[in-house]
């Protein structure tokens, strides 16, 4: 017998990208079960909500929603209680206690927070930065960052770039490798915005023979051998000492963790 995911339908008049980070952080909650999210965006008028009603009722789930036009969130409450389709309001309760407690009305325009302002145009900058000089392929970045992260391979400095990147940061990043001279521009730029990634040995080869794994690889090659491990970890240590920059241990850390500390040193930079 097919054991059905449970659904949740994400219900937009914009893009639904908000809701649907609402969910997905709620959703892990729940593993191992896993949970099926489909988007339904910009949501314009309630035959658009009919139609969205018509596919909970055929196939079950719940209905997340950040709908910010009155008209369409009274609407889709008032079908999904009819038909007896739980529901969740994600935005409702919130813009309702700040018009409360500003004493302002909000302005129910959808898609305000994806306007092509300048915080915008700087983030798109930031991403393109961040993927020009990803794995050292070109070192000039290192000059024109705003932060640069080195560490061996798998200490996560790729998505942390990208993450930060988002936050409108210019980063670049450096591996490092034994083989491999480090960029001079390492040494003759500030040292305060270079950030060193440390990382367990055990645990490196873990994520290593994982990702071999992923290859089809075999899982004995000299990537994820425990003493190719250590010397490469104790070069890069060498190499941070000689920078004189701050070290981050991420061998237990999300992505979203480093990033905060990283920001954090920033900040009282």
């Amino acid at each position: 017998m097919e054991i059905t995911k449970p659904i949740v339908y994400v219900a937009s008049d914009s893009a639904g990208d908000t809701g649907e980070s609402v969910v997905k952080a709620a959703a892990v909650q729940f593993e191992p079960k896993e949970v099926e999210i489909r988007r339904v965006p910009f949501l314009q008028d309630p035959s658009d909500i009919d139609l969205l009603i018509r596919s909970v009722l055929q196939r079950g789930g719940v209905i997340a929603f950040t709908l910010v036009i009155p008209q369409l969130r009274d609407y889709l409450i008032e079908q999904a209680e009819q038909y007896r389709i739980p529901y969740i309001d994600l935005l409702g309760p919130i813009i309702r206690t700040m018009e409360h407690a500003f004493n302002q009305e909000a302005r129910h325009q959808p898609g305000m927070i994806h306007k092509l302002d300048e915080d915008y145009f700087k983030k798109v900058e930031a991403v393109e930065f961040a993927v020009k000089y990803d794995d050292g392929r070109d070192f000039n970045g290192v000059l024109q960052a705003d932060i640069v992260l080195v560490g061996v391979s798998r200490t996560s400095k790729t998505p942390l770039s990208m993450y930060l990147a988002h936050k409108k940061f210019k980063v670049a990043n450096v591996p490092l490798v034994p083989e491999i001279q480090p960029p001079e521009q390492l040494f003759t730029v500030s040292k305060n915005k270079i950030i060193g990634l440390r990382i367990d040995p055990l645990k490196l080869n873990m994520i290593r023979t994982e990702r071999l794994k992923t290859l089809g690889l075999p899982g004995n090659a000299s990537y994820a051998n425990v003493e190719r491990i250590h010397a490469e970890l104790e070069y890069a240590d060498k190499i941070m000492k000689r920078i004189g920059c701050a070290v981050i241990d991420v061998s237990n850390k999300a992505v979203e963790e480093t990033a905060s500390v990283i920001l954090d040193m920033y900040r009282t930079r």
